[in-house]
């Protein structure tokens, strides 16, 4: 089992920065196999991946085509923790973003947070 604390989000308008942050119970950097990242969900769409990051020492990031060149996901180790950080935010990145924890074949969901993105 994995416990996910997610802290940021909130409101912002057009043009603003906010920071994700959530930090796994467990050791989830230590093996490439294992990955850790963010998910977002709009009202009305599916879930869909924003930005994950892997572990081991390649540290691979994947985003989604969306949020390149404004999203930036980084990684502590030490700390289990990962940091989303979000520039340039439009109002169609408004959604209820989810931590994700891939952990040897197995995936954990946080409870996510609310990001509102005023225009």
């Amino acid at each position: 089992q994995v416990q996910l604390v997610e802290s940021g989000g909130g409101l912002v308008q057009a043009g603003g920065a906010l920071r994700l942050s959530c930090a796994a119970s467990r050791n989830i950097f230590s093996s490439s196999s294992n990955a850790m990242g963010w998910y977002r969900q709009a009202p009305g769409n599916q879930r869909e991946l924003v930005a994950i990051i892997t572990g081991g020492r390649i540290n691979y990031a994947r985003y989604a085509e969306s949020v390149k060149g404004r999203f930036t996901i980084s990684r502590d180790s030490a700390a289990n923790t990962v940091i989303l950080q979000m520039n340039s935010l439009k109002p169609e990145d408004t959604g209820v973003y989810y931590c994700k924890v891939a952990l040897y074949g197995m995936d954990y969901w946080g409870k996510g947070t609310l990001v509102t993105v005023s225009s």
